[in-house]
């Protein structure tokens, strides 16, 4: 495996009166090479990290990981659209941030397609399983070597990379937890292939998020937005209960134009209540019952974020009312006990301790604090003037 040392810098336009060689560039990601042996090629990858990544106060995070197919056509929309919504511009934190890893193509259409297609001329359509291989046994496992990924991985496809992603879903030992298929092209699954691979299914792609879009490409798209629906009304019956999984047509899009507003409803749809208010949070309870719904749907244990606690707990803590003040306590220590590796959080916590008037507690806190960022000379700070 090896890394090409390279860079995909978007420039800054240049500002009149400012020399050109003063502009610095803004760099969304860099390449990447890993030589498969599943697929006997070199295979080229592009990597967007989180904003917050090299960041010290979030040094202990770990990330989702979010695989992008046709990772040329939709790489730099999508970065830009998970890092809108996931690091908090206008308080926007509808999603989590995310480690952000496109693939360029070699062959879509051996790649992304399930099944071998009889035709005239020769092909070599078929590869989905082989290429589903090299994702799950090389790509992911070197990505979580290098990155600190947390074990919740998405798949995002469109068009024929939508059809494989679909085919992700309904495969038992998939490596993914959610999966985006917008307008999959199901032209080869008629009725008969469908109902063949929905007998297969088993329990494991219901613990799956699936969200599957569908564009207006007039009439020339019928067959295949019927059996968008088909699909998704045959999932329905199948399982019981309330199905972790959403179904969206979009009128005023076509097959091309439709990917990046898909992508915006579906991470939504999969993240549906994550980015909930600290107004809207008004005790402890109520907040660990808001995310231990959010995590049986997605079956997946997402704590509530460390940013979100954060803000409610120094809201609180600001209050003019002493029931709210000692509410504050819960929440900073609920954040140290979620996580248990940030230095901010028992930073945080030894903050509240000397707010209420608790020097001994706030030392230890600060002490914590200490530990896990040793050469902080704001904390230290603090301990030497409380003992003092």
């Amino acid at each position: 495996m090896s890394r090409i040392i390279a860079s995909l810098l978007f420039l800054l336009p240049a500002i009149h009166g400012v020399k050109a060689q003063d502009n610095d560039p803004i760099v969304i990601g860099t390449k990447h090479s890993i030589a498969s042996e599943v697929l006997g090629e070199n295979r080229e990858y592009w990597v967007s990290l989180p904003e917050s990544y090299h960041q010290p106060a979030s040094s202990h995070k770990k990330y989702p990981l979010l695989i992008v197919l046709d990772g040329r056509s939709h790489f730099r929309s999508i970065s830009g659209a998970v890092n809108y919504m996931s690091f908090g511009y206008n308080r926007n934190r509808k999603i989590p941030e995310m480690i952000i890893v496109a693939v360029r193509n070699v062959n879509r259409e051996r790649d992304f397609t399930p099944d071998k297609i009889i035709t005239r001329r020769k092909n070599d359509t078929g590869g989905a399983d082989k290429f589903l291989a090299f994702l799950d046994s090389e790509l992911i496992p070197q990505i979580e070597q290098e990155y600190r990924t947390m074990p919740y991985r998405i798949l995002f496809g469109h068009s024929l990379a939508g059809l494989f992603a679909t085919h992700a879903y309904m495969k038992k030992d998939a490596p993914f937890n959610a999966l985006i298929a917008v307008d999959p092209s199901f032209g080869t699954w008629d009725a008969q292939k469908m109902d063949a691979k929905l007998d297969t299914l088993t329990d494991q792609s219901f613990k799956r998020y699936l969200y599957i879009a569908t564009a207006n490409w007039g009439k020339r798209n019928i067959r295949n937005r019927d059996r968008h629906i088909r699909l998704y009304e045959s999932l329905n019956r199948k399982y019981e209960g309330e199905l972790p999984a959403r179904l969206e047509y979009f009128e005023n899009e076509n097959h091309g134009s439709v990917p990046l507003i898909a992508f915006h409803n579906g991470i939504s749809a999969i993240f549906e209540g994550y980015g909930i208010s600290d107004r809207d949070v008004d005790s402890k309870a109520r907040l660990l019952e808001h995310f231990q719904a959010l995590s049986e749907r997605l079956s997946y244990n997402f704590n509530p974020p460390e940013t979100l606690v954060n803000r409610i707990a120094y809201r609180l803590l600001r209050s003019r009312n002493e029931t709210d003040r000692a509410k504050a306590l819960e929440f900073f220590v609920l954040n140290a006990e979620n996580y248990p590796e940030s230095f901010n959080a028992f930073d945080s916590l030894g903050e509240a301790y000397e707010a209420l008037g608790d020097k001994t507690k706030a030392i230890s806190s600060y002490e914590k604090a200490l530990k896990l960022s040793p050469d902080n000379s704001r904390i230290s700070g603090k301990i030497e003037r409380l003992r003092k």
